[in-house]
């Protein structure tokens, strides 16, 4: 899924798995900065339209320019689940621009960043898969060694 290059998507129509969206907001929080293993800064910032609030992660140099009350294009972005949580990234090839300071309608309700059935339940299902997965290879792992266990046997029997 995606969005047209040169169109604009409101925070209340962003769903997980969108792409290429282009959005404007302003930020109305930063996050504190947390360290990647790799040494890069992420910050968790809350921005917000006339429709919603949202959480944006931000990477390295650009988190540590942005302020509250930055109106920002987000070009190129995607949306996805982190932690159950709806989150809108930078996507490759995509861009911050500050375009203004505070004079923008914005609503901070409904906050799509907060957890919600749905998202629960799309995790949840993820998880599951993910553990039925490993359930599988739990599985084929004791069955091999049934199956080796009883060549062997029969291999140790004389005719």
């Amino acid at each position: 899924m995606s969005a047209a290059s040169d169109t604009y998507i409101l925070i209340k129509d962003i769903k997980p798995g969108l792409k290429n969206l282009n959005v404007i907001f302003i930020v109305l929080e930063i996050g504190r900065v947390t360290k990647t293993k790799d040494g890069h800064e992420v910050r968790s910032c809350k921005v917000a339209d006339k429709t919603g609030s949202i959480t944006i992660s931000v990477w390295d140099e650009i988190g540590g320019l942005i302020q509250p009350g930055d109106i920002i294009r987000l070009t190129k972005g995607y949306a996805s689940l982190w932690k159950g949580c709806l989150t809108l990234y930078t996507g490759r090839g995509g861009e911050l621009h500050k375009i203004g300071e505070f004079c923008m309608v914005y609503s901070e309700v409904p906050n799509f960043s907060e957890p919600n059935s749905e998202h629960i339940g799309q995790n949840k299902l993820e998880m599951a898969y993910k553990l039925d997965l490993s359930q599988v290879d739990f599985h084929l792992h004791i069955i091999m060694a049934t199956l080796m266990q009883v060549v062997g046997e029969a291999m140790d029997e004389d005719p």
